[in-house]
């Protein structure tokens, strides 16, 4: 099961695996045995003499968080339940029911079965309410989001027993659901943005990301794509093997992708094992300031090469390689073992003071107000930070992040405080919802096939005014009419990309959102530019 409405990912960081031998861990631990029994004995003590009891188990992950939190800022700890979470979306799969699904007041509504999943098998339909669960009611009793998918998850082969509500039936519908796997997709869209022109926006690097790549780029090939928009904003990233596949499909055979180097870890080389699958078409990467680690390998790579064309913002500037190790009760901790680095030998990680991650987290709104966001004049490189591109030796700079050939500023205006209150309060989302759930039956068949929609379909003014209306019960309105008026063209336009999404998939919400994206824009600009292959020369880039 997946909430299809959860547009933003939490950051996901490299999982390299730079194994060191056993032989080679275990001589470090006899070298530090002084170090590990002071340790030891420490622990004995706080838990044998202590006034207060203490909980030994939460006492040994302190004392580990607390050792890595002096170190760099994305070494770290995770519990048995918090290394699930963050795992699993990278694996490429989970065991569920296989719905996608948002939750409307208290009760949960099925947006789309997974296709061919094991909900779709039994008949389950967009539209339906999933109320009771095992004879236990998950509707209209405050059940958390996170309880509810705890519920419906579980083994594959148990069997889930649904109760359903179903629009136009007016007794309850029960079915019994049997768990399987359910494939996590990492594209997010796939689509042809131009003829001739295709698009793709990669959500994260998980491990079937590669698979789903070729698939996105077989289909837009057959229909006549030559040039590649890659759309890497907002992706904080994955694995590095994955994200050096994907590379590899741009380049020749032998190009170097990145090369990790670490004090106990030797230098190790990622280079294109063949030549890609696409090594002639003109590519534009887009990126902005969230856009990190395996990201930022890729973009990297194709900027280095002389590949491709980067527009948009300085990427976020995470350039470690963690290594996991798996501790017996399931937890984990990932340290940092390496730095990694493009073909230049830019090291993409940005600055940063060891135990200050107050500091580093706050480095993005440092950006902001630098006017580095929204401006390119306020943009400077040291000399020191000049590096050179491999085959036609343009300048490109270190320092953190990789910096776009093309700058195309934040556009802080863009959603007026009207417009984020009323998204802040779920209002658009919950109307937009109910009225896709109240029509999806009469706009399914007066569209029958999305170019249909996106062409002559217009977002009726009653579902406009039952927004504002809503707003204003929750003391949400505009400053004046000025700014109900600038709210309302973006309005619309994310109204139909919703009502797209719930209707199709993320394809078709992003092919209608990408008509007023600036950096989409400025790509097709690019594109546009008979017989540009790549990046000009330049001397600095702003």
């Amino acid at each position: 099961m997946q909430s299809k409405h959860n547009t933003f990912r939490p950051f996901l960081p490299i999982f390299a695996l730079l194994l060191f031998s056993q032989a080679s861990l275990s001589q470090i631990l006899i070298q530090d045995e002084g170090a590990l029994r002071k340790l030891s004995i420490a622990e004995m003590a706080i838990k044998s003499l202590y006034v207060d009891d203490v909980d030994e188990q939460k006492l040994v992950e302190d004392g580990i968080r607390g050792m890595l939190e002096k170190l760099d800022p994305h070494s770290s700890y995770t519990t048995p339940k918090e290394t699930k979470q963050m795992t699993e979306p990278l694996n490429g799969s989970f065991e569920g029911i296989g719905v996608q699904f948002n939750m409307v007041e208290d009760t949960l509504l099925v947006i789309q079965p997974v296709s061919n999943g094991p909900s779709e098998k039994v008949g389950i339909l967009a539209g339906d309410r999933i109320v009771g669960v095992n004879d236990t009611a998950i509707a209209g009793v405050k059940m958390s989001k996170e309880e509810i998918m705890r519920r419906l998850r579980g083994p594959k082969g148990t069997i889930a027993h649904l109760k359903i509500v179903r629009q136009g039936i007016r007794d309850t519908l029960f079915f019994d659901v049997k768990r399987d796997k359910i494939p996590v997709h990492s594209i997010d869209a796939a689509y042809m943005l131009r003829p001739g022109i295709g698009y793709i926006r990669i959500g994260a690097f998980s491990a079937t990301t590669h698979d789903e790549f070729l698939e996105s780029m077989d289909k837009l090939q057959a229909q006549g794509m030559k040039d590649l928009v890659l759309d890497l904003q907002e992706n904080s990233g994955g694995y590095l093997q994955t994200a050096a596949k994907v590379a590899g499909e741009f380049l020749q055979a032998g190009d170097l992708i990145v090369y990790t180097d670490g004090r106990r870890v030797p230098r190790q080389e990622y280079r294109a094992p063949a030549d890609g699958r696409f090594t002639q078409g003109r590519i534009v990467v887009l990126v902005d300031q969230f856009s990190a680690s395996a990201a930022e390998i890729v973009t990297g790579a194709l900027q280095d090469q002389d590949r491709g064309m980067v527009v948009g913002r300085r990427t976020f500037g995470k350039g470690l390689v963690q290594r996991p190790i798996d501790l017996p009760d399931g937890s984990m901790i990932r340290l940092t073992v390496a730095h990694y680095y493009t073909p230049s030998g830019r090291c993409i990680q940005k600055p940063y003071e060891k135990g200050n991650k107050r500091s580093y987290d706050r480095d993005l709104m440092d950006r902001l107000n630098r006017g580095e966001l929204t401006n390119a004049d306020s943009i400077h490189f040291a000399d020191s930070l000049k590096f050179t591109t491999l085959k036609e030796h343009r300048t490109v700079y270190g320092g953190g992040g990789i910096m776009p050939d093309y700058f195309v500023p934040l556009d802080t205006t863009r959603f007026t405080r009207y417009h984020r209150e009323l998204a802040a309060k779920s209002v658009i989302i919950q109307q937009n919802l109910r009225f896709v759930d109240n029509h999806r039956n009469s706009l399914k068949a007066q569209y029958p096939d999305f170019g249909q929609f996106k062409q002559q379909f217009e977002v009726p003014q009653s579902l406009l005014d039952t927004i504002l209306q809503e707003g204003e019960k929750l003391g949400v309105k505009p400053h004046d009419e000025a700014e109900q008026l600038k709210t309302l063209p973006l309005l619309r336009m994310q109204l139909k990309a919703l009502i797209a999404r719930d209707l199709w998939d993320m394809s078709e919400y992003y092919s209608i959102m990408n008509e007023d994206n600036d950096m989409v824009r400025r790509a097709l600009e690019l594109l546009s530019q008979k017989g540009t292959k790549r990046a000009p020369k330049t001397k600095k880039k702003k």
